[in-house]
């Protein structure tokens, strides 16, 4: 196989599927079907983590990309050394569990419904925040851009050292070093309270708009490059994301930031008020 087929940015919490491969992982067992609804912590961007549930009724206490070379060698997770879907490797969404299950055996798998909920919350949320963020502080650009999908110089993209997605919210942190400035972009005199202020005033705005979400999904592998996608009433925005989301921004009702400025490093701390 070239590629696990996941259901996942469907929205899928529950399948059945074939055990097709036992891989080594550590003193547990790594299990690979054929088709799964699990989202696996990606390992060249880890932001989401990866979903909980059960395997042929046995917990999944890990879920990772796994990846097979030419060679036939298997790595999983951090130690793959090569960018997911790259030629010539075949890319495994990898079920760890404590117990062994044989190959071949049909199963079904049902990813914890509730803790996946909060996960796409969460990132939905991460996404918005960047967005409105960027909006906030196009003025302090002086040379030209890249823009994001709304039009405003992309300080997310240009600036994000790590990004980690939460139950109902989201952890980013932005380096506003010497390349930064290099590129155009002034951190001089930054407030981060009312830099915060302005963010959660539009993403208030957002939420109130109870704008439609989606995943655009161009094939069922896991390899496939999926869009996040918001009508929002600036225009259509998107962003390159293998994530898992809500589908209305309604579903964000109190979603705030909080901002924090420390040696150059801005830190956006994105959750539910309260």
């Amino acid at each position: 196989m070239n590629s696990t087929l996941v259901t996942f940015p469907g929205g899928l919490t529950s399948g059945r599927s074939t055990i097709v491969e036992a891989v080594p992982a550590g003193e547990r067992h790594g299990l690979v079907v054929s088709e799964t609804p699990f989202h696996p912590l990606d390992h060249t961007w880890p932001d989401q983590p990866a979903d909980r549930g059960t395997i042929g009724g046995l917990p999944v206490v890990d879920c990772l990309t796994g990846a097979r070379s030419e060679t036939g060698e298997i790595f999983l997770g951090p130690d793959i050394p090569a960018r997911r879907g790259a030629e010539g490797w075949d890319w495994l969404v990898v079920h760890v569990t404590e117990t062994p299950l044989p190959v071949g055996t049909e199963v079904a798998l049902d990813v914890d419904a509730a803790f996946r909920a909060a996960l796409c919350a969460g990132h939905t949320g991460c996404h918005l925040a960047a967005l409105a963020l960027n909006a906030a502080l196009a003025d302090r650009w002086r040379k030209e851009a890249r823009p994001d999908s709304l039009g405003h110089p992309d300080f997310d993209q240009a600036a994000i050292t790590s990004s980690r997605i939460t139950p109902h919210g989201s952890v980013d942190v932005y380096r506003l070093g010497k390349s930064l400035r290099k590129k155009g972009f002034s951190a001089e005199d930054l407030d981060p309270g009312k830099l915060a202020r302005q963010v959660n005033d539009q993403l208030a705005a957002w939420v109130a708009a109870d704008a439609p979400v989606r995943v655009e999904v161009p094939g069922p592998a896991l390899t496939a490059r999926r869009t996040w996608h918001c009508s929002l009433p600036e225009g259509e925005a998107s962003i390159p994301c293998g994530g898992t989301h809500v589908s209305r921004t309604g579903e964000l009702a109190g979603l705030v930031v909080e901002l924090s400025l420390d040696d150059a490093t801005l830190t956006m701390r994105t959750g539910r008020a309260g």
